[in-house]
């Protein structure tokens, strides 16, 4: 067995290390492993079901209609409906734009799902306007970057959806759910650490905004937000599935970009072609992540590392804390859907032996592995960010590095408090 993981582990750290996609390491590193060590078994034929049969689920579905929804949004003029109204919040605020910043990123994030979106939107937006009124740039990029991970913890969310299937069959309802807390409390700290570089630099005082403008803009973002009570209340309440919400969502959001009148055919069709893309992508880690799992099953590579850690401590802080770290590296070379997947089979047994929650564990992944999304060499939002406030990766470490820090701090307080993630399910039981 030691032959075989050590196969399927080297095998897919060299294919990265040369530039292959994840997807693609996954999968040859997969095949190699069962060509070289599980003789008894047809390769290419077993690798190619398995990726079928991984994708074979009605809660996958949720995710291609979310990834379409946050498209139109992304187009359609939401994102500057929701900045407007929270600028109207608290713009007028010393370096009210850093606050908006983050406000904006996770109402846009949690109505769409998607980190990426979210970066690329507000950043987008915001921007320009930070650059004109003198905002150092490289703070607004790293604030930009890091509180876009906040929607992928508020629901809806698109990897909470792919842990429950990677767990078994999660509660998604359960999971959204134990989301809002983390992520507001991830969003409150980021402003909390924003504001000690707002007062080292300076910043004045925004134009003030009176009540008639507040609630004009509150009555504009109010379609937008009544997305997440459409959403979220549905599936809680057992009105629909997450997929069906999922189907509901872009009914919505095509609905309201046409009153909108921000979104024609020429863009429509653009908005279409980037999902697909999209969804291809996130399929094609899904199917080869689950061929890995099946892989690493047939092995017995779970009950091995069980072993293993229950040997060093039969403590569950020790083993959580353990676990973070693990996942902390993992996230700073792999994709957070197939790190979700691979490790969720590994990691959650040993947790459930020692009395942890399988709903704790996923919202304690998801933000451990947001971490990862705002790292080198592969974070994806970090590259998004970077390339939408024109700066480079260089520049932007040094405010990063506090904001890695405080994101650090939030996570181990959801790993050791419990009733951060799972008071909102519990109440709702």
């Amino acid at each position: 067995m030691i032959v075989e993981i050590l196969i399927l582990v080297i095998s897919f750290l060299i294919l990265l290390s040369i530039g292959v996609p994840v997807a693609w390491s996954i999968g040859i590193s997969c095949l190699l492993t069962m060509l070289v060590s599980i003789d008894s078994i047809p390769a290419f034929t077993t690798v190619a079901q398995r990726m079928a049969t991984g994708l074979d689920s009605f809660s996958l579905l949720a995710i291609p209609f979310f990834i379409l929804a946050g498209q139109i949004m992304n187009r359609g003029g939401i994102a500057t409906r929701l900045i407007a109204f929270a600028k109207a919040l608290i713009g007028s605020l010393p370096g009210g734009l850093i606050y908006v910043n983050v406000i904006a990123a996770m109402l846009f994030g949690a109505i769409s799902g998607s980190a990426v979106a979210a970066a690329s939107a507000i950043g987008g937006i915001l921007g320009p306007h930070m650059e004109k009124e003198n905002y150092s740039k490289e703070f607004g990029a790293a604030i930009n970057i890091t509180s876009s991970t906040t929607g992928l913890v508020i629901p809806p969310s698109n990897v909470l959806i792919v842990y429950s299937l990677a767990s078994g069959g999660v509660s998604i309802a359960a999971l959204f759910l134990a989301g809002y807390i983390p992520g507001i409390l991830m969003g409150l700290a980021l402003m909390l650490t924003a504001t000690f570089w707002i007062k080292k630099k300076k910043y004045p005082r925004g134009e003030k905004s009176g009540l008639s403008k507040t609630f004009r803009t509150f009555v504009e973002a109010l379609p937008s937000l009544l997305l997440l009570v459409i959403v979220i209340g549905g599936i809680v309440s057992g009105v629909f599935t997450a997929t069906e919400a999922s189907g509901i969502a872009v009914l919505y959001t095509l609905v309201l970009s046409a009153l909108y009148k921000e979104i024609d055919r020429k863009s429509l069709y653009q908005v279409f072609l980037n999902s697909v893309v999209t969804t291809a992508i996130v399929m094609l880690l899904i199917a080869t992540s689950m061929s890995m799992s099946w892989v690493m099953s047939f092995e017995n590579i779970p009950q091995s590392v069980s072993k293993a850690l229950l040997a060093l401590s039969d403590n569950k802080y020790v083993i959580l804390l353990i676990i973070n770290l693990l996942l902390l590296f993992v996230g700073t070379f792999m994709d957070m859907t197939p790190a979700v997947l691979i490790f969720t089979p590994i990691f959650l047994p040993v947790l459930e032996n020692l009395g942890v929650s399988p709903v704790h564990f996923g919202i304690m992944m998801v933000m451990n592995l947001c971490v990862g999304l705002c790292t080198p060499p592969v974070g994806s939002v970090l590259f998004i960010g970077v390339g939408v406030a024109k700066t480079t990766i260089q520049k932007i470490m040094k405010p990063l590095l506090p904001l890695y820090v405080v994101m650090a701090i939030v996570l181990l307080l959801v790993t050791f408090i419990p009733q951060i993630s799972l008071w909102l399910p519990r109440l709702f039981e």
